[in-house]
């Protein structure tokens, strides 16, 4: 991810680095993928080092990713910061439910870690091709910013309703005597 993030924020240099940040998204997905499997079929699982090493990395990388995007003068650095904080809205929330709650969920309304590296790297094809893009008659606005903007609303509805159903969840199964 901090190839990717680098890729993002070269491409104002050479168009090229958009080939660098979808080879970055594509290794990073296998290893991703790899990992976990890799541990089952070894029969060599450690079940609470994976899942804090995979989401302490998680957490580093996206926000190398995003810094990418920041320095790329394709996003506006405020969306990119309020996505990175939103980001970590989520996975915090998520991480609290899986202590709380005992149920980890990665993905929500069928979209996940897999999906949003194709979204990026069709992205990072299009920022190259068309980086601009109008929407109705609203004033021309980057496409970044456009993605980062429905990205928001996006994990901002993610969070909410995350919370509440772990919330009620916790509610129910702690009931006041």
């Amino acid at each position: 991810m901090i190839v990717a993030g680098a890729g993002f924020a070269t491409v104002r240099i050479t168009p090229w680095s958009a080939g660098v940040v979808i080879a970055a998204l594509a290794a990073n997905w296998f290893g991703d993928s790899l990992d976990g499997t890799l541990a089952r079929v070894r029969d060599q699982q450690r079940p609470r080092y994976g899942f804090y090493v995979d989401h302490v990395l998680d957490v580093a990388g996206t926000s190398f990713l995003v810094a990418g995007l920041a320095c790329s003068g394709f996003m506006n650095p405020i969306i990119a910061l309020a996505l990175l904080a939103a980001y970590l809205l989520v996975a915090a929330e998520s991480f609290l439910a899986t202590h709380a709650v005992g149920v980890f969920r990665i993905s929500c309304f069928g979209f996940g870690p897999t999906e949003l590296r194709i979204v990026l790297a069709i992205g990072a094809i299009e920022m190259v091709r068309t980086p601009w893009v109008s929407i109705a008659s609203l004033p021309p606005m980057r496409l970044f910013d456009v993605g980062g903007l429905v990205a928001l609303a996006g994990l901002a509805l993610v969070f909410v309703v995350s919370a509440v159903r772990n919330t009620t969840a916790l509610y129910r199964a702690e009931p006041l005597r």
